[in-house]
């Protein structure tokens, strides 16, 4: 249910307006607009009399129930554009963001190596695995707390955002200095951990499930809103299918539903996709075509030796010759690049 307020009231009216709404047990959220503030209740909201609370009220324009499970991330509560700022960077309509980095942190020499080569290409923020979830418990884990230290020493030579992996709640302590955390496909519905992320005053970047629903997609997204954090990327990576020619099945259709339905910007991991090289590109670029907001590309200075995922990873010329081509594609449907 949503509260649609009038013009120019002063905040500590809305204040009081959600502690009375929050005396009778729900839970509240403000969403500020450039011509509307919203309040959104969070909660069985079927025993509010919808006309009686605007009729009692003199903020109140209008009042309308929100049938979609998901409240904050939807966007009947917030018609504009979120635009999530990620250390500097700006994630959101209109603007088009391109994260680059290898699948895992190796040592000091190959990530930086491999950010300041991105960085001269065009990419906007840095990626990279200090914390890896493995199939098999014998493959490499990542380096852990020296692979975020190793991550910060590329951003101080770069000045390129980072973006990585949590793994779980027990965690967040060592994240303090990272631009965006990243929970992976594996712990999309992990909802300890998402209200977690939701009380940690970072932008997250929450990846689709493998087998996961757009609806079930939000509702993660929705946990972590409703625990207070409004800064949330979504990603699509690819969902399993019957399909074994990729890794996995990209599936473009939604990132225009999830566009329609949500706020929050939208990108496409199309290297987890495909997991292989030789269709990041031609995905790359269909992303572009139906309106996803930035792109997620795994980057290696040696995908041969790679200790994670080489297969999938461009080389740093292949991904200066990608960044060429998307920057003429971005320019073509009126987007931009912001500059690093």
């Amino acid at each position: 249910m949503i509260f649609v307020l009038k013009p120019g009231v002063p905040l500590e009216k809305i204040e009081q307006f959600q502690q009375m709404i929050e005396s009778r047990g729900f839970k509240t959220f403000l969403s500020t607009g450039t011509e509307h503030n919203v309040v959104c209740l969070i909660g069985n909201t079927a025993a509010i009399d919808l006309d009686l609370v605007v009729q009692n009220s003199d903020i109140v324009e209008y009042g309308k129930r929100v049938t979609e499970p998901y409240k904050a991330v939807n966007r009947t509560v917030h018609p504009e554009d979120t635009m999530v700022n990620a250390g500097g960077v700006t994630i959101g309509e209109g603007l088009f963001q391109v994260i680059a980095g290898p699948c895992s942190v190796e040592s000091e020499e190959q990530i930086i190596e491999v950010a300041k080569s991105v960085k001269a290409s065009g990419a906007t923020m840095l990626r990279g695995g200090a914390f890896k979830p493995r199939t098999s418990p014998y493959a490499f884990m990542g380096l852990h707390e020296e692979g975020l230290r190793l991550l910060l020493t590329a951003k101080k030579e770069t000045g390129l955002p980072v973006v990585t992996e949590i793994m779980n709640q027990t965690q967040l302590p060592l994240f303090e200095d990272i631009d965006v955390i990243q929970v992976g496909a594996r712990n999309m519905q992990n909802f300890d951990l998402l209200k977690e992320v939701g009380r940690f005053n970072k932008p997250v970047l929450l990846k689709r499930g493998l087998a996961n629903t757009l609806e079930e997609l939000l509702m993660s997204a929705e946990y972590i809103m409703s625990a207070g954090n409004s800064q949330v990327i979504l990603c699509e990576r690819g969902i399993r299918t019957f399909e074994t020619a990729t890794r996995n099945t990209l599936d473009l259709s939604v990132i225009p539903l999830l566009k329609q339905k949500s706020h929050l910007p939208v990108i496409v991991d199309p290297s987890h996709a495909a997991g292989l090289r030789g269709l990041v590109a031609p995905l790359a670029r269909a992303a572009v075509a139906v309106g996803a907001d930035g792109l997620m590309i795994e980057t290696h200075n040696d995908p041969a030796r790679a200790l994670c995922d080489g297969a999938q990873s461009l080389d740093l010329v292949q991904f200066r010759d990608f960044m060429k081509d998307i920057k003429r594609r971005i320019s073509f449907e009126g987007k931009r690049v912001a500059a690093n």
